[in-house]
């Protein structure tokens, strides 16, 4: 009886340890695929930090906003635009959806801001344009 406990117990113990294995190595595989998107190195950084920020990723943004291309900036106001007015609560729309739609376009701003290349220093009149706080939507409560 006793040789049959020890038997059970090592086979749950293998078990356990090969689970705890596989579960270890997905979590090094999506911690490796995860620096891999953010770029690594400064821009990694930065994209952390914008990620922290607002809250939300580049692809979330873009899914909130119904955006597959960051470069057509029509088709992103356009659906801002939209999806804020939509959701205003004197229409009866949610104060939380109209949050993330502002956060969303908020993120990709930022996002466009940092692909577009860094005007040169003798420049005053682009200075005052990348040093301008961004502009905020009309929010209603």
């Amino acid at each position: 009886m006793a040789k049959y406990l020890a038997q059970i117990i090592v086979l749950g113990a293998q078990a356990v340890g090969r689970a705890f294995t596989k579960a270890l190595r997905q979590e090094i595989a999506a911690s490796q695929e995860a620096a891999r998107r953010a770029g690594g190195g400064k821009q990694g950084d930065k994209t952390a930090e914008s990620n922290l920020r607002t809250g939300m990723t580049v692809e979330e943004a873009k899914q909130i906003l119904n955006v597959d291309d960051l470069k057509n900036v029509d088709c992103i106001t356009k659906n801002y635009e939209h999806l804020f007015s939509v959701n205003e609560r004197g229409k009866g729309g949610s104060f939380y959806l109209q949050s993330k739609v502002f956060r969303a376009k908020e993120r990709l701003d930022q996002e466009l801001k940092a692909q577009r290349p860094q005007p040169p220093k003798d420049d005053p009149a682009a200075e005052a344009e990348a040093e301008a706080p961004p502009r905020r939507g009309r929010q209603v409560r």
